[in-house]
């Protein structure tokens, strides 16, 4: 159990609120446990975040508007399209409801954030904390206006709805959550068997 704990992570031991000093005394009050576990989860959702921003902004200025470019063969291609619904194009009239969705994700992942102690949490709650603002920041900032714009998708593989890398993110954050959940891992780092 000790090898998993090591391989998988675990909460901090140094810098961490200890109980006790080795003297016996109570230790000072330090760092927060899970400070360099928030710190993580903050620099993959803005990594994520700036990825996929950018990524848009390329794709609105080069690609909107013009002939999709083939990237392999017909297997991949970039194609610039608007989606004002949630994933594969559905619910085009429930826009409102998938930004109340996205920004509800946002407050409950910066919540939960106070409890976390472990890092590849830290690393699923961030893919979707940055996929999940890429997003809202289309469904805010773009036409046909606020909370209710069309978020850009570009990436259009054969036989498959066309997709931005904030999906791509909340896909791999998901994956990653499950991955975790059936590993026993708790996002306060605790490791149970079921």
């Amino acid at each position: 159990m000790a090898e998993a704990e090591r391989i998988i992570g675990t909460p901090d031991s140094a810098g961490a609120d200890e109980s006790a000093a080795s003297d016996g005394t109570e230790a000072p009050v330090g760092r927060p446990r899970g400070r360099r576990r928030i710190l993580a989860l903050f620099v993959v959702a803005l990594l994520a975040y700036l990825l996929d921003l950018g990524s848009k902004i390329l794709v609105v200025e080069k690609l909107e508007g013009r002939e999709p470019i083939r990237v392999i063969g017909d297997l991949l291609r970039f194609d610039a399209i608007r989606n004002p619904g949630a994933a594969f194009g559905m619910g085009e009239a429930f826009t409102i409801i998938f930004t109340c969705i996205a920004a509800a994700v946002i407050v409950v992942i910066i919540r939960l954030a106070r409890k976390l102690y472990s890092l590849p949490w830290a690393i699923a709650l961030g893919l979707l904390l940055g996929g999940a603002l890429g997003n809202l920041t289309d469904r805010i900032f773009r036409s046909p206006g606020v909370f209710e714009g069309a978020v850009v998708d570009f990436i259009a593989p054969a036989h498959f709805a066309v997709f931005n890398l904030a999906d791509s993110a909340i896909v791999c954050g998901g994956i990653l959550i499950v991955i975790l959940s059936f590993r026993g891992l708790d996002p306060d780092g605790t490791v149970h068997k079921d």
